[in-house]
């Protein structure tokens, strides 16, 4: 047990990995694309198979890696994919699909710059298509966004916790920056892959099990019945209603005496933590709003936050996204203002302090 909370020096690609056989995940089925490849290329070294029994397939493309995802967590099993920006594109079918079922599965983007095939430099350009579902379809999934090494590891144990505990896709949406770098990282303790047994319990609803007792469960997103579907959908509005009640997470730095806030996330907001050390150099009273689950996002907790204070600069490495839902939760009663770079360019500290002055 002493080698379990070992500290170890990983990439955050090598880190998803690592966490994906130590949850008890039983299967990945993934296809490479910069920046993400290593997350495949781990599991083919660590030979879970052997091991845990988890299943490792490279797919013929990123719409079989998502299908396959589709059928193993029909089965109840804890499967999981990884792509990058135009990847997660080409899935977002299967993405609708599995909500649509009420599916549990979980997939990592580790973004790049677009549109497009665009760049192999991070970006974080789909918090869009992540938030407001991506496919076809009122649905969501829901989306948590490390910004560090150790939250890449922690994040997937708790993005199968998520998907299992409302029957919904999780993602976890983070980028080249996080997949690239490397930090010294706490794997998660060993947990043991369920036994056929436990999955029947937790997940009555799976295509699982003998049905000499039951009728046999049957798993489609397709309705022809308006009337029906429209239940359906109600259904699934009140289940993102519960987890928007229940699932907000986010952290807050040095909000006490601030004046000015900046709000980032994932490596965005790891850059503001040291814009918000140089402003405060330079005399300037600026707390940092950093949200963690990006769906739900922490709306009403960031109105609380904003009340006071003199303006909002929101960093992003983008053309301005999350800037969007900033401006709708404050509503016009603090100034937001937005900055972002493009293209792959990683922004400066420097370039967040000075837009603050100039903005704001």
């Amino acid at each position: 047990m002493a080698a379990e909370q070992e500290i170890t020096l990983m990439k955050g690609n090598e880190a998803i990995a690592n966490a994906a056989i130590r949850c008890g995940a039983d299967g990945y089925f993934g296809y490479p694309i910069t920046p993400q490849s290593e997350i495949i290329e781990t599991l083919a070294v660590l030979k879970p198979w052997e091991t845990t029994g988890m299943v490792v397939l490279q797919a013929e493309s990123e719409v079989a890696s998502i299908n396959m995802v589709y059928g193993g967590a029909g089965a109840g099993k804890r499967v999981l994919t990884s792509s990058s920006s135009p990847g997660i594109a080409l899935m977002q079918e299967g993405i609708s699909y599995m909500a649509g079922a009420e599916l549990p599965g979980v997939f990592v983007n580790v973004q790049r710059g677009g549109p497009g095939l665009g760049t192999i430099q991070p970006s974080q350009s789909d918090y869009f298509q992540a938030t407001r579902g991506g496919g076809n379809g009122d649905y969501h999934v829901i989306v948590l966004a490390p910004n560090s090494v150790q939250e890449m590891a922690d994040f997937v144990d708790l993005a199968f916790e998520l998907a299992f505990k409302y029957r919904n896709p999780a993602m976890i949406l983070s980028d080249g920056v996080i997949g690239q770098m490397m930090e010294k990282v706490v794997l998660p303790p060993f947990k043991p892959r369920r036994t056929e047994e436990e999955i029947k319990k937790e997940c009555p609803w799976a295509t699982v099990g003998r049905t000499k007792n039951r009728k046999p469960n049957i798993i489609t997103s397709l309705e022809l019945k308006s009337e029906v579907m429209e239940e359906r959908n109600l259904h699934l509005q009140e289940k993102y209603n519960t987890i928007q009640e229940k699932e907000v997470r986010y952290e807050t730095q040095q909000m006490e005496d601030a004046d000015y806030i900046i709000v980032a996330f994932g490596s965005a907001a790891r850059i503001a933590e040291k814009a918000l050390e140089l402003a405060r150099e330079e005399g300037l009273k600026v707390g940092l709003f950093r949200p963690i689950t990006l769906w739900p996002f922490p709306q009403k907790e960031l109105v609380e936050a904003a009340q006071g204070k003199k303006g909002v600069l929101v960093a992003e490495i983008n053309a301005g996204q999350m800037v969007q839902d900033v401006r709708l939760a404050i509503n016009n009663t603090v100034k937001v203002e937005h900055f972002g770079r493009l293209g792959g360019i990683v922004p400066e500290p420097e370039e967040i302090v000075k837009a603050l002055k100039e903005e704001l």
